[in-house]
């Protein structure tokens, strides 16, 4: 088990969350799991932003960023050198710290997809 440290957020976590994840799921896949009912309009196929993160700490310890998934963070909001869509980062054996951004683009809903 990994540490995942998720820094408050106001509506999905105001206190902010310490969780032990399952090494080799994703950082959405763990959210989930913990009650932290992060945006994935895209069901985790990696065809929105929606469950864009950004790694505080840790992120050199998940894997490279495939292609697809570099084009669609392009379009995110608040978009960061450290920014990931959470459905794709895996959970490695370091500790991670992840922000969720306040505003995400639902590209799915507002029919831009």
């Amino acid at each position: 088990m990994t540490q995942l440290i998720v820094l408050p957020h106001e509506e999905l976590c105001p206190e902010g969350a310490v969780i032990e994840a399952e090494q080799g799921i994703s950082i959405c896949d763990s959210l989930l799991a913990n009650g932290i009912d992060i945006e994935h309009a895209c069901e985790k196929s990696c065809a929105c932003t929606t469950c864009h993160v950004v790694v505080r700490e840790g992120f050199e310890s998940l894997g490279e960023a495939e292609e697809l998934e570099e084009d669609l963070l392009d379009k995110a909001w608040g978009l960061e050198p450290n920014s990931r869509l959470s459905c794709q980062a895996r959970i490695a054996d370091v500790p991670l710290v992840v922000e969720i951004p306040k505003y995400t683009i639902n590209m799915v809903s507002e029919g831009k997809h």
